[in-house]
C-alpha cells in the first residue's frame, strides 16, 4: 500500500428533498425519439437507509450513506417497457438580482438573490453560507443553457443595498454590505471570480443583472438506472422449463406447478388431422383464465 494516498469517494447521505428523478419510458428498445420526460416525486419513492446496532452506527438517526430504498409507484410503472430513470441533484431556477460588490471590501465581487425570486420548497437553503459547494449554471436570452460553464459558491450572506458616493463615474454607486438579521437579499461570492495576476482586467465572467441561472447541489454525481418492465421473469421461466408438470390424457389439459405446486398455468393439448386422419398439427392452447382446479397436483399425485 502506497503512503500518502487517500480515498477521495464518499457515500453520498443526500436528502430525498435534495433529488430530482426524471422518467423516460419507451415501449422498445426500437423507440429512439419522440419520448416524453415526465419528473417523480423524489421525497414519495427514495427512502434512505439508517444505521443501526450492527453496522456500528447510531441506530435510527444516523443515514447509512449511500443506500437508499426507491420505490416505483404503480399507478407509473403499469406497462411493459424500458424505463429509464435519471437522478440528478435538485436543481433551483432563479435569477440574478445584481452583480455587484461590497462597500467595505471593492475586489470582493459577487452576485445578489432576491429570495422573492426563489422556489418556496428551496429558500430554507438560502441562508448564510447555505449554498456553499453549490454549482451555478447560466441560461441564455433565449433560455437555453452556456454548455460547459459554471461557477461554485465560496460564500453567502444576507446583505443589503447601500449608496455610496464614487470619485470616477463609471462605478456603479450602489454597493452591499453584509447583515446579521433576516434579510430578502443574499450576497453569493462565487469561484473564479478574481482577475489573474498577469492581466488584471481580465474579470471572469459570473453573470449579469436580471440573467436565470440554476443552482443546483454537487451532493452526488447524477446516476442513471434502466428499469424493464417484463411479463416472465427468471423465476417464472424457471417454473416452465423446470417446475412439476401434468397431462390429463382424457381431456388433455396440460398444467405447469409453481414452486410451492399451485397450479401456474393451464394449456389445451389437442392434434388436427385431414379427412384421410392424417395428422397435420400438435396444437397447445392456452385456457386463459378457465382454469380447471380439479388438476390440483396434491389431488393427482396422492
Amino acid at each position: 500500500m502506497a503512503i500518502g494516498s487517500y480515498g477521495t469517494i464518499r457515500p453520498s447521505d443526500v436528502s430525498p428533498a435534495d433529488v430530482e428523478i426524471i422518467m423516460n419510458y419507451t415501449a422498445t428498445r426500437d423507440v429512439t425519439d419522440s419520448f416524453v420526460l415526465s419528473k417523480l416525486d423524489a421525497q414519495t419513492i427514495l427512502r434512505p437507509y439508517f444505521n443501526n446496532s450492527e453496522t456500528g452506527g447510531n441506530a435510527g438517526v444516523e443515514v447509512l450513506g449511500g443506500l437508499y430504498n426507491l420505490t416505483l409507484p404503480a399507478t407509473q410503472f403499469n406497462a411493459l417497457g424500458i424505463y429509464t430513470l435519471y437522478l440528478r441533484p435538485a436543481q433551483i431556477r432563479t435569477s440574478i438580482t445584481d452583480c455587484g460588490v461590497l462597500s467595505a471590501l471593492p475586489n470582493v465581487k459577487g452576485i445578489v438573490i432576491n429570495l422573492a425570486n426563489v422556489p418556496t420548497q428551496y429558500v430554507n437553503k438560502f441562508v448564510p453560507q447555505g449554498l456553499v459547494g453549490f454549482r451555478i449554471e447560466y441560461l441564455n436570452a433565449d433560455g437555453s443553457k452556456i454548455p460547459n460553464f459554471f461557477r461554485v459558491v465560496t460564500s453567502c450572506f444576507y446583505c443589503e443595498p447601500v449608496v455610496t458616493n464614487e470619485v470616477n463615474t463609471s462605478q456603479k454607486a450602489i454597493r452591499y454590505r453584509y447583515v446579521d438579521g433576516d434579510s430578502n437579499l443574499l450576497f453569493l461570492t462565487l469561484s473564479p471570480s478574481s482577475s489573474p495576476t498577469n492581466k488584471p482586467n481580465a474579470t471572469p465572467f459570473i453573470g449579469q443583472p436580471d440573467q436565470n441561472i440554476i443552482i443546483t447541489n454537487t451532493f452526488f454525481n447524477p446516476v442513471t438506472i434502466e428499469i424493464e418492465m417484463v411479463e416472465y421473469d427468471i423465476s417464472s421461466i424457471a417454473i416452465a422449463l423446470y417446475g412439476n408438470q401434468t397431462k390429463s390424457i382424457d381431456d388433455g389439459i396440460y398444467t405447469i406447478y409453481d414452486s410451492q405446486n399451485n397450479i401456474y398455468r393451464q394449456y389445451n393439448l389437442y392434434e388436427i388431422r385431414d379427412q384421410f386422419n392424417a395428422l397435420l398439427y400438435e396444437v397447445r392452447q392456452s385456457r386463459g383464465n378457465n382454469i380447471d382446479f380439479s388438476k390440483n397436483f396434491t389431488t393427482i399425485t396422492s
